[in-house]
């Protein structure tokens, strides 16, 4: 779990480089509207929905998770090195984008599945908190080493991709080098692992409302690019300061995975994983306040830091603990590929939405969606708590 943590580090300094950089550089360099954001954020964002089927899928028949893995952290490497060569095309950028993500499409499934393999289930929710902090750690460098690349050497796109690649590389030298799979049964019991048998999880009904209610989650969430945009807006604090905040999430996230992983193992993950939601709408309530300056944008950031801390990893350990292990990275797979489909159509809508309305309108809206969302996944997925 340490070794696969360590991998997750590199790799998220590597992929949150980019996202610090691209806002600034596509809404305000290249000049692009809402829309043309919102797509191309949509695309990042949702590329991985149908690969992660794949993904799990051919981990499971294969018991190769590693291998697997690897070649999804392979793919995302590779697409670093070409960044540069793509220029200011947004088409170029797109393409880049989407084969980015489906390299974590493809690694995301197996990589849960080789840390839900090796830990009891009782402790499910604290090891994804225990990788989740690890992965945040990089997720917190990589903001601050594409604030300082930009502060030398000011907005020239190639280093910042160049260095990305390099951190991307050495990831995936890890995971090659060091992180030892656990023995998996070849006879193991339970269905016979296939494409068909993943989606047929979706026959048992606990795990139904599991996909159905992540889906309509990710559907009502703002994507990260677009919550730090919206907070410099209505903030109104220095647009140099843009790049920076995704800071403030993963300072709060490393804090909170681990604490929050473990207390899910205790009150319930599908209860604590809502909760986290609900501290969300907390993050959309503060951006209506006007002029708020670095006070509400730090609160802000708070909560955005908090919502991923509840529900990142402990998503992944209630999936663990239902499906069985001969289909453990398809089952995963089914859950991830909901939400990020979901994810996909509200960047897409959010930025049709901020580009013909005003911000105050997308965020009442936003508001507005997962107020009914959550009460719907309130409504159909109970938990009691995993002590009883």
């Amino acid at each position: 779990m340490f070794a696969l943590g360590t991998v997750s580090l590199l790799t998220d300094i590597s992929a949150e480089m980019i996202t610090a950089f691209l806002p600034v550089y596509l809404l305000f360099t290249l000049q692009l509207g809402y829309a043309q954001f919102g797509l191309l954020d949509g695309i990042y964002t949702g590329a991985t929905a149908v690969l992660r089927l794949v993904g799990g899928a051919v981990s499971d028949k294969f018991r190769r998770p590693k291998a697997v893995a690897a070649a999804g952290y392979g793919l995302s490497a590779a697409t670093k090195v070409f960044f540069p060569l793509v220029g200011a095309s947004p088409f170029g950028i797109g393409a880049l984008m989407a084969a980015d993500r489906a390299g974590k499409g493809i690694r995301t499934a197996p990589r849960d599945a080789m840390i839900s393999l090796a830990t009891p289930e009782d402790r499910l929710g604290a090891a994804f908190g225990v990788h989740r902090s690890m992965d945040t750690f990089g997720a917190l460098l990589g903001p601050l080493v594409t604030f300082l690349l930009l502060a030398q050497i000011g907005m020239v796109p190639g280093p910042i991709f160049a260095v990305s690649a390099a951190f991307a590389v050495i990831g995936l030298i890890v995971l090659v080098s060091f992180v030892r799979e656990r023995p998996l049964d070849k006879k193991v019991e339970g269905p016979r692992p296939s494409f068909k048998a993943g989606l047929g999880l979706l026959t048992d009904r606990p795990f139904r409302r599991t996909t159905i209610s992540a889906g309509l989650l990710g559907l009502a969430t703002i994507s990260d690019a677009f919550v730090y945009v919206l907070v410099q807006k209505a903030t109104n604090i220095s647009l140099g300061f843009l790049p920076l905040l995704p800071l403030g999430t993963a300072v709060v996230f490393l804090t909170a995975a681990a604490p929050l992983g473990k207390l899910s193992d205790r009150m319930g993950r599908w209860r604590m994983f809502l909760v986290g939601h609900g501290l969300l709408l907390g993050v959309y309530a503060l951006l209506f306040i006007p002029e708020g300056g670095k006070g509400v944008a730090i609160a802000a950031l708070l909560l955005h830091g908090l919502f991923y801390a509840a529900t990142d990893g402990v998503l992944s350990a209630k999936v663990s603990e239902s499906a069985p292990e001969s289909l453990r990275a398809s089952g995963l797979s089914v859950v991830q590929t909901g939400q990020a489909l979901g994810r996909l159509v509200s960047s897409v809508a959010f930025g049709l939405l901020l580009q013909y309305s005003s911000l105050e309108t997308g965020v009442t809206v936003a508001l507005a969606a997962l107020t009914v969302t959550l009460v719907i996944s309130y409504g159909i997925n109970r938990e009691r708590p995993a002590s009883v």
